[in-house]
């Protein structure tokens, strides 16, 4: 969704960030990034795209910038007593890296949800870390709860003038760098960073549109340009760790009505393809929140062409374990990759006759589990080039008579049934025997298979899922009524495709037999 904001016409609040902006000590731990063009980008988007790379800064994150700069202006009996700060992991290296330059002592409270790869760096810097809350709300009341009873400086991730003028010397930066965008897309959490690039470029170069992005389920700044007043949201999401703040700062509210003029809002799908183009152009992986800008800026992109557009590249702290989530949903997130639901009639062939409507499309996963005497439904994944050759594959079922689903948008689907499919086969007789084997990554792979395999037998169980590897992993079971068991096991060899027999495996017996 994109939203315009009427902006105040004044710059009452954010004018005295100029002052700050220029007088802002952040040089000490942060570097001056380098702005990076995106050639496969600006191909497929149609319009000269770059890339401002604070993943390059020393903790892999912008905020360096506003932490440093806010505790190098405590007084020194504030530094002396030390300082506390709450964050789900790159403030938190930010202020931990800080004192530790600055040789202060620093107390960190995390989310419990927190990555582990932030936890490790923070502790990396010789903080003490406190984890508290499902959230970064829940720790930043503990810690302001500490600040009080401990007497220490309150290091606040985005709601204080000191780090919003940090955050603002990368708008210094790009201007300093190259004048010639027309617009830039920053991310979104509790806008220190937005609030910072913003009131600068807007006050230098008014030509220049100034965007924020935010997750659709963690939008608070959206939500707050609606009501017109700062509105702090029920429940956010948690995927992009890094902007998952339920109400926009107080500070950053001000400057961000006088200096932005858009908000665009983006799916976690959307913001899974943005890190996959990150990887493509830069060999980064991006964290989420570090991605999201360029997931705005490619829905922009899509209304408009030739234009020099820049996304803030803001944090490659990414937790590893979501890796495999985020390859996933890259491919509905480019909506490359389409779920379907495909009813058949339960007979020898039916398998193949669909197979064959697919053709060498991509098959990215196929599901199927017997359950019927009479029919059945295929779970389909496959990736499509354009809406276009989607819709003539669709066309193709509904022409050979085959009942469909588009499952696509379908969140259950996307992140609970594709993994479920399966259960146990509905028929007291029958001679079902399970193979696993592998298919090589090739379009036509899953038909040629089928075709070599024959209608002779009938298949009761079947599961693929390509991997992105030379080869993709698949499940089959048989029904063999032939008294001969070794006639079944020549059969497979012709088809090329080397198959295991695990009809005695523990797992099939307990969920599948």
């Amino acid at each position: 969704m994109r939203l315009k904001i009427k902006k105040t016409g004044s710059f009452k609040n954010s004018k005295k960030y100029i002052k700050l902006i220029e007088n802002a000590s952040v040089y000490d731990v942060a570097v001056n990034t380098p702005i990076t063009f995106a050639p496969n980008l600006s191909v497929k988007e149609k319009n000269k795209i770059y890339l401002k790379r604070e993943d390059l800064q020393p903790i892999f994150s912008f905020k360096n910038r506003g932490a440093y700069n806010k505790i190098v202006n405590l007084s020194s009996d504030q530094q002396k007593r030390g300082v506390i700060a709450a964050s789900a992991g790159n403030h938190a290296q930010g202020v931990a890296s800080a004192c530790k330059k600055l040789k202060i002592n620093c107390t960190i409270v995390m989310p419990i949800t927190t990555p582990e790869i932030k936890i490790k760096d923070v502790k990396r810097f010789g903080a003490k870390i406190i984890q508290y809350g499902d959230d970064v709300n829940s720790a930043l009341e503990k810690a302001k709860s500490i600040s009080k009873k401990r007497q220490l400086a309150f290091v606040h991730p985005f709601d204080d003038p000191y780090t919003i003028a940090g955050q603002g010397t990368i708008g210094k930066e790009i201007l300093e760098d190259n004048n010639n965008f027309d617009a830039i897309f920053v991310p979104v959490g509790g806008g220190g960073i937005l609030a910072g690039i913003s009131s600068w470029i807007a006050q230098h170069d008014k030509k220049v549109k100034i965007i924020g992005v935010e997750v659709e389920d963690s939008a608070c700044f959206t939500e707050a340009i609606k009501a017109n007043k700062r509105i702090k949201l029920k429940e956010v999401g948690l995927f992009a760790d890094g902007v998952a703040v339920a109400q926009v700062g107080k500070y950053n509210f001000d400057i961000l009505k006088e200096c932005v003029d858009e908000v665009i809002t983006v799916s976690v799908d959307e913001v899974c393809a943005a890190v996959k183009d990150i990887f493509e152009d830069t060999r980064v992986l991006s964290e989420p929140a570090g991605a999201l800008a360029l997931a705005g800026l490619k829905i922009y992109s899509k209304k408009t062409k030739g234009k020099n557009l820049l996304a803030i590249s803001s944090g490659a702290n990414v937790n590893f374990q979501r890796l495999n989530f985020i390859v996933e949903r890259s491919e509905l997130g480019e909506k490359r990759e389409k779920i379907l639901s495909i009813k058949i009639p339960e007979q020898p062939g039916s398998f193949l006759n669909l197979s064959r409507i697919f053709g060498s499309s991509q098959i990215s996963e196929f599901n199927y589990r017997k359950s019927d005497l009479d029919e059945a439904y295929v779970l389909v994944g496959v990736r499509t080039k354009t809406d276009k050759s989607f819709q003539a594959l669709k066309n193709k079922l509904t022409k050979s008579g085959f009942i469909y689903k588009d499952l696509t948008k379908n969140e259950i689907s996307n992140d609970h049934l594709r993994h479920m499919v399966g259960g146990r086969i509905n028929q007291k007789d029958h001679n079902e025997r399970i193979f696993r084997g592998e298919f090589p990554e090739k379009p036509g792979a899953l038909l040629s298979f089928l075709e070599k395999f024959g209608s002779d037998w009938n298949i009761s169980l079947f599961h693929y899922r390509n991997l992105g590897s030379a080869f993709g992993k698949i499940l089959i079971g048989i029904e063999d009524n032939n008294s001969n068991k070794t006639h079944l096991i020549k059969h497979l060899k012709k088809s090329g495709t080397i198959f295991t027999e695990e009809t005695t495996n523990k797992a099939y017996k307990d969920f599948l037999k």
